[in-house]
């Protein structure tokens, strides 16, 4: 079974409480499961250390997710722990920032990657934030039993994508229609969330709001002159 895995936490040194800024009425967390519902998989899962378990439960039931909690910086083995918990064989793994994730790139890059049975699979040269990986279960249950690197664990994906002689990679350059590695999505400070809150507005009527095509249009007709 292929499952949406997102990673979501309380604590960000750069914004705090950022999971939970209001973005057009609701939680930025709340946001990005919302776009990831759009996303073809078995199950949909939240994935969060055990401080922000009690914040996030509702949220994850409003948007129709899973929710466990496990370890707060070892973000590999909460990982682990989904996989072993749910039997899940793939993973679509996304994070907690990224409101604009490119639901359709993510559809592509999966399918790509159960089309070559791929360990690992994610797209360059999209704008940091809107993307996905996809990721066998068990090249991260590999990963979590071999990797001893602080950073490895923490960034969950690392320990594949540095290690070509024992995983099998897809990083292909992205289609040109989702291509903006300029352009920056992603929310880890303010300037971001201020962003954001701007390039949400525009899209609010917009019926493929979470197409990355669309995305970047609304993107350039806003900030690029």
């Amino acid at each position: 079974m292929t499952a949406v895995v997102l990673q979501a936490r309380l604590d960000s040194s750069r914004l705090p409480q950022k999971a939970l800024l209001p973005l057009d009425g609701k939680p930025l967390v709340f946001r990005v499961m919302e776009a990831l519902n759009n996303v073809p998989a078995g199950l949909r899962i939240l994935a969060c250390p055990q401080d922000s378990l009690s914040a996030f439960e509702p949220l994850a039931a409003q948007a129709g997710f899973e929710i466990t909690a496990g370890p707060k910086d070892d973000v590999l083995e909460r990982y682990c722990q989904v996989i072993r918990r749910f039997k899940i064989t793939r993973v679509i793994r996304a994070t907690a920032d990224n409101p604009f994730v490119f639901t359709d790139a993510a559809f592509a890059i999966n399918a790509e990657a159960l089309a070559l049975n791929a360990d690992y699979s994610g797209y360059s040269g999209i704008p940091t934030g809107a993307g996905v990986e996809s990721v066998s279960a068990s090249a991260l249950l590999r990963a979590g039993s071999e990797s001893s690197s602080p950073y490895d664990r923490e960034h969950v994906c690392p320990y594949l994508y540095s290690h070509p002689d024992l995983f099998s990679l897809h990083r292909p350059l992205s289609p040109i229609r989702w291509q903006g590695s300029n352009i920056r999505l992603t929310v880890d400070t303010q300037e971001d969330f201020d962003r954001a809150l701007v390039l949400y507005g525009a899209l609010r009527n917009e019926p493929l709001r979470y197409h990355g095509f669309t995305i970047l249009k609304k993107y350039a007709e806003i900030f690029i002159e």
